[in-house]
């Protein structure tokens, strides 16, 4: 069996989430003290116990999802777990995904996303950017609502996450306009996020530029396994291929249906989840029916990943 191992980003954060994990693998509670030597504040403790609005804080929910990622993936590996042939990241999860394949230490990749998600975060003032879900329109009439709505603003297709699922990113107005002609245009659902920042959208163009500077300072290698940029469902490279990729990736759109396909081209067989939430999970079975996919995401899960 071929495995893909597939790690989550922003957006499947929740209070208490991996309590059970932690209870049952060391690793995972040794993870968050790594983190929290880094980031300077108890992360693990704000995991728990919130409060749920600081979590869901663009600048605390990325390095709070790299590092439940990497916990799951420990414990994974401290479980016995097979090692997999292909590993893809959907945006944020990238950068899990090149940690677990050992192209970039986690206390780089954690210094990175920090940055990533405080350039991210500053880029436009609070209010002034939104992302909405589409569902049940294609990608092209995703592309022509966003189009007719933006009116001179930026409104843009960002995450093609399964057939008739899209994400759009731009300024606020825009993508409220965008949901009304989306409905009007006959999709099932077109509900905005409750999120501040447009990830994905060219608003973003300024902060990804601006995180080159953390990149250089990071050291990234060949990855031991293929990893493929869920930006152009490519594998990534050397060292100097990731930082200038992953400074794009800040601003680029999201083809994680292209990613999930070129990995089952490559032989997928199964697909593991390997983090909080089963997003990706369930975007696996929308894309392909008949590959198996499983969620590490609490005790259970693990054992029924383990078991498969």
């Amino acid at each position: 069996m071929t495995i893909a191992m597939v790690f989550p980003g922003q957006g499947s954060q929740s209070l208490g989430m991996q309590a059970g994990l932690a209870a049952a693998h060391a690793v995972v509670g040794e993870t968050y003290a790594e983190a929290s030597d880094i980031l300077g504040y108890d992360l693990w403790q704000l995991v728990q116990g919130g409060p749920a609005e600081k979590l869901d804080q663009t600048v605390v929910t990325q390095p709070a999802m790299l590092t439940a990622g990497v916990a799951a993936w420990r414990a994974w590996q401290s479980a016995g777990g097979s090692e997999p042939q292909q590993m893809a990241g959907h945006s944020l999860g990238e950068y899990t995904a090149l940690v677990a394949a050992g192209a970039v230490s986690f206390g780089d990749a954690l210094e990175v996303v920090k940055r990533r998600a405080e350039l991210m975060q500053g880029a436009l003032p609070d209010g002034a950017g939104g992302m909405a879900a589409v569902i049940g329109l294609d990608d092209q009439a995703v592309a022509a609502a966003c189009r007719e709505a933006a009116a001179g603003q930026v409104c843009e297709p960002v995450n093609f996450n399964a057939p008739g699922q899209v994400v759009i990113a731009g300024h606020r107005a825009a993508i409220e306009r965008a949901v009304t002609i989306a409905i009007q245009a006959g999709a099932r659902r077109a509900i905005a996020l409750q999120v501040s920042v447009p990830s994905h959208s060219s608003l973003m163009r300024e902060a990804g530029e601006a995180l080159e500077d953390s990149l250089a300072a990071a050291d990234f290698r060949m990855p031991a396994v293929t990893v493929l940029s869920a930006c152009d469902a490519e594998p990534y490279r050397d060292g100097d291929d990731i930082r200038p990729r992953l400074s794009r990736q800040v601003y680029s759109a999201v083809h994680w249906v292209e990613t999930t396909r070129a990995m089952l081209a490559a032989g997928a067989s199964r697909f593991i989840e390997c983090g909080p939430g089963r997003v990706l999970a369930g975007l696996s079975r929308r894309i392909d029916k008949a590959t198996p996919v499983a969620s590490i995401d609490d005790v259970d899960g693990l054992a029924r990943a383990l078991e498969g």
